[in-house]
């Protein structure tokens, strides 16, 4: 199993973690389960409860308190709460007007709450419902159902949170949440299902490159599946989707970038930026855009937007102050949709028939993207996976900066390495590009055989005296001298392909490395789990003179194995 969740009542467990990181706003009633603030404003004139199935949080916990709800009804891992919570929590926290629920359109999680409806006004409470229906994916014509609700729940109950703290009647919050709720729409897309907490696998399977698209909050497969397209143009078509489901109105929308579970910040803001770039372009004005993981699917991988055309006074209503465990904005941020895109830079036309450094970092760069994805499998065996995009990454832009500059091929990839590339190899390979790209002829031609071995020593030396690593450490250092070896003393077979003799000896100290124990580096923190794993930059060593024996040698290249084959595992 994936989670780490005790085998008995996680969701009463976690409603108990809860309130003791928050003992002074929450308390947790067990008997039936609910949660309830400690210290509402006392200006409410109405109770706002809410609450659905567990495995979406911080969906509703996350809203509970001062701005937010009064009450949660938490239910078992995707299933809806019991009628008797939402009952009980009702009548805990309703106010001397009453107490409007908050529901999500889910089947179970409609009965039980009108259930709840039924009984509380058999008491004499007022009560009134807000029904969130805002996922476009199930606007279906003819569906008796209607749309799912989803991630604009936050914006429902943040919003009537505020009013609600004003002081507004349950006609008037109900009014409100039915009109937040009428002008917005959720779309959402998963790369891999949530883990089933039952079996430990994958809720449904999605082979590699494809998208679930139109996916529910409960692992609800998509309305259909798409080879994965870049996420700019992801976003581009949800943003067109979104806004033509949108009622008419002034073009001012907030917008929530929402998580499904195992999506990163790092991820969710990049999307945030795209959004607000799609956004502008189609003449929207974004005055809120809000990242971050709000309403989960468990462990889903995957993202939803949400879109509200804003109304006048909701921006204030978002600022408005809260006292719950989720944070928010306490100012409104204006975002420039419309900032001008840079210039492009000027592309010198390209000559057909490329020679010498520049024709050697062309065949990298289609030896790298061939072989990424196992250079990224290794970099995950024996460090953090990061490998295979930032050398992929690096040599792409120096194919760019080539192209805009003109400058020669491995002066391009030293300069790009050196300067823009991170991590522990990028700079590492920039001095070994440098080295390289001194000797590298102006004409197309070929550098000497003494040319080749000078730099490739004097890089070793470079390298060994930044990075400290020797010959044995399990680095790129291993492939690196067993190069410059061959070099210095060359074979008899050397005079006639020096560049095919230089890669063999390279392929040859890249492979030995999977029977060393690293030294250096990230894979010498995880011992002996590296033993039998080649280490990633030394096979991009490899790869590189390869890549000079495929250009200056292609009749004897043709004896070195793949690219494909030295780096599988």
């Amino acid at each position: 199993m994936t989670y780490f969740l005790p085998e008995t009542d996680p969701v009463l467990t976690a409603a108990r973690g809860l309130a003791v990181t928050h003992p002074e706003a929450i308390a947790v009633h067990d008997a039936p389960l609910y949660l309830t603030a400690r210290s509402p404003h006392p200006g409410r004139r109405v109770a706002l409860v809410s609450g659905g199935g567990s495995g979406h949080e911080p969906l509703h916990t996350g809203l509970l308190g001062r701005g937010g709800l009064d009450a949660v009804c938490p239910g078992q891992v995707f299933a809806s709460p019991h009628n008797r919570q939402i009952y009980e929590a009702s009548l805990a926290t309703a106010k001397r007007d009453g107490v409007l629920l908050i529901v999500k359109n889910y089947t179970g999680d409609v009965i039980n709450f009108q259930i709840a409806v039924e009984r509380l006004r058999h008491d004499g409470i007022p009560v009134a419902t807000v029904l969130v229906d805002d996922d476009l994916a199930t606007d279906i014509a003819d569906s008796a159902t209607g749309r799912r609700g989803t991630a604009a729940t936050v914006v429902v109950e943040k919003l009537l949170g505020a009013a609600a703290d004003r002081g507004a009647t349950l006609e008037e919050l109900a009014a409100l949440g039915s009109r937040i709720v009428s002008r917005s729409r959720s779309l959402a897309v998963a790369a891999r299902a949530q883990t089933s907490p039952t079996t430990g696998e994958p809720a449904f399977d999605l082979p590699a490159g494809i998208l679930d698209y139109g996916v529910g909050i409960h692992g609800e497969r998509g309305i259909r599946t798409m080879v994965r397209p870049p996420v700019g143009t992801l976003v581009r078509q949800m943003t067109d989707e979104l806004l033509a489901a949108l009622p008419p109105g002034p073009d001012e929308v907030l917008a929530l970038v929402n998580g499904l579970g195992a999506t990163t910040s790092l991820e969710l803001h990049s999307i945030s930026a795209l959004l607000v770039d799609a956004l502008g372009e189609r003449g929207v004005r974004t005055a809120l855009v809000v990242p971050g993981t709000y309403t989960s699917a468990l462990d889903m991988a995957g993202f939803s937007l949400t879109l509200t055309r804003l109304e006048e006074g909701w921006t204030d209503l978002w600022a408005a102050p809260t006292d719950t465990p989720l944070s928010f904005p306490k100012h409104v941020i204006a975002v420039d949709s419309g900032a001008p895109s840079p210039a492009p830079v000027a592309t010198p036309p390209l000559a057909d028939d490329r020679q010498g450094s520049r024709a050697v970092l062309d065949r990298y760069a289609l030896i790298v993207t061939q072989v990424r994805d196992n250079l990224t499998k290794l970099d995950q065996l024996v460090g953090d996976g990061d490998f295979g995009d930032n050398l992929a990454g690096g040599v792409r832009r120096a194919g760019r900066r080539a192209d805009e500059t003109g400058v020669e091929g491995t002066a391009a990839l030293a300069d790009v390495f050196l300067n823009e590339v991170g991590g522990t190899s990028g700079p590492l390979f920039g001095l070994l590009f440098q080295h390289l790209a001194a000797v590298s002829p102006a004409d197309g031609q070929p550098p000497s055989l003494t040319a080749l071995a000078d730099a490739t020593g004097a890089a070793l030396a470079a390298i060994q005296r930044v990075g400290g690593a020797a010959p044995g450490d399990c680095t790129l250092v291993d492939a690196l001298a067993a190069t410059a070896d061959t070099l210095a003393s060359p074979p008899p077979e050397a005079a006639e392909a020096p560049f095919t003799c230089a890669a063999e000896a390279a392929v040859r100290g890249a492979l030995a490395t999977a029977s060393l124990r690293a030294r250096r580096g990230r894979a010498s923190y995880v011992g002996d789990h590296a033993l039998g794993v080649p280490d990633p930059g030394a096979l991009a060593v490899a790869l590189l003179y390869t890549a000079l024996a495929d250009v200056y040698e292609p009749s004897t290249a043709t004896r070195l194995p793949a690219p494909g084959y030295i780096t599988a595992h």
